[in-house]
């Protein structure tokens, strides 16, 4: 959340796992949007002169620019969303949608008290002020955890959620304004959530001249967009833009995978690129392999057919999907050295493999599984691609923290996570290199 690219993921496509991680936090588990009808709660966010839909907060949500800061994990706040999560828990729609009930997760209490533990010495510090959100429009949860990552950091907010209706954002929605109505009415202007039409980017200028901190999610195009309009002269932008990710996987280790393994890892595999259709900027685009000879062939077939066989009864390969496939691997075969595809029962997981790494590798890109595929004994090949465009690298049977050594090692300009396979889409409160509570906070000297 990707950043997160402006990429709708599919309700079918859902986590197998029986408990609700942080995974798949920040995209959610998107439906096909509709436009949006008229609202059957309360419009509590209209306003006279402005043409917006409210899910819950203010009557006229400008009035929250004279919102007090906050410390960063005030008890109201964590109170707030403890009791959040609580009431989703208890919400039998929201069970419906792993992505509400993953957010639902994220804000217990023990997670809060965990995630509020590296700034326990933060004393003297306040929330920046307003903090307006742009979150993308297909992606229905990721409004929610910007929301929160503003309030745990002191802000009152106002969020422009997506524009289409989606059942996640008004069961979240609801359980905000439920709380908001009855034990937690104090933090009624720090919780603002709204949405109108994209283009009308007089409503964006409103609320941009208001903030102290605007935060941007979607694609190259929006984040630009968005820009034009103007910020108070201390206001800071932070945008979460369009990035690029892949996956590094150890020939040997994965060559003596044990089944159960296999299973786990082509599970995670799964959530980490079809779950979200591959769209996401956290999803793998190249598959680089560390490795040669039989080995390598072996681990490779291991892989793809552990991945097909968790994929294919839960990922229907739609019609327009197949054609932009071969569509890419054209593309490919014109602007990629040596691109080549390689052999797979159907197109359910399109493999190309590449002789060498070359900067246009960062602009190819084709939703519904289709990799890049590259190997070599070393990482050197990889260093040039690691520009400030490439956000994570997921590792398989290779160390996280000597994959995280070698880029301090290097100095290189891009990657801003490492982490293991399955485990991309986890959210956490440093995203896109930004820690969250830092940037959304300031802090205070006595001398």
């Amino acid at each position: 959340m990707s950043s997160i690219d402006d990429a709708t993921a599919r309700d079918t496509h859902t986590p197998e796992s029986d408990t609700p991680t942080t995974q798949n936090a920040v995209a959610g588990a998107g439906t096909v949007a509709q436009p949006l009808p008229e609202l059957a709660e309360p419009d509590t966010g209209s306003t006279s002169d402005l043409p917006l839909h409210g899910y819950c907060g203010l009557a006229d949500p400008r009035q929250a620019a004279a919102a007090p800061a906050l410390t960063p994990f005030h008890p109201m706040v964590t109170a707030f969303l403890t009791d959040v999560s609580a009431a989703l828990l208890r919400d039998p729609r929201a069970k419906a949608y792993p992505d509400v009930t993953t957010f639902a997760f994220f804000c217990r209490r023990a997670n809060l008290t965990q995630l509020a533990s590296p700034y326990a010495q933060g004393q003297g510090r306040l929330g920046r002020g307003l903090a307006f959100h742009i979150a993308p429009s297909n992606v229905p949860m990721n409004f929610a955890y910007s929301l929160a990552a503003a309030l745990l950091a002191g802000n009152a907010s106002v969020v422009k959620a997506s524009s289409h209706a989606f059942e996640q954002v008004r069961i979240t929605c609801e359980a905000m304004r439920l709380q908001l109505a009855g034990a937690h009415k104090a933090l009624t202007p720090y919780v603002n959530v709204i949405t109108y039409p994209r283009e009308r980017q007089d409503v964006t200028e409103v609320f941009s001249r208001l903030c102290d901190v605007r935060i941007i999610w979607g694609g190259d195009e929006t984040i630009r967009r968005v820009r034009e309009a103007p910020l108070p002269p201390r206001a800071v932008d932070m945008a979460f833009a369009d990035r690029w990710s892949l996956l590094l996987c150890d020939a040997a280790y994965v060559a003596a995978m044990d089944a159960p393994s296999l299973a786990t890892m082509a599970q995670g595999f799964y959530n980490d690129t079809y779950l979200f259709d591959q769209n996401a900027c956290t999803t793998p685009r190249l598959v680089y392999w560390l490795g040669a000879g039989e080995t390598l062939l072996a681990a490779q077939k291991r892989f793809w057919d552990a991945v097909h066989a968790y994929a294919s009864p839960r990922y229907p390969v739609e019609p327009v999907t197949a054609v932009d496939k071969r569509v890419a691997l054209y593309r490919a075969a014109l602007t990629l050295p040596g691109a080549k595809l390689l052999p797979m029962p159907d197109n359910l997981a399109v493999r190309i493999s590449l002789d060498a790494l070359t900067l246009p590798v960062l602009d190819f890109r084709c939703a519904g599984g289709c990799f890049l595929e590259y190997a070599a004994q070393t990482l050197d090949p990889l260093t040039p691609l690691l520009t400030a465009r490439t956000q994570t690298i997921s590792a398989l049977g290779v160390s996280p923290q000597a994959v995280y050594d070698l880029l301090l090692a290097t100095g290189v300009r891009g990657v801003d996570r490492v982490t293991a396979v399955g485990h991309t889409m986890d959210f956490s409160l440093v995203w896109d290199g930004y820690d969250l509570i830092q940037t959304l906070s300031r802090r205070i000297t006595l001398s």
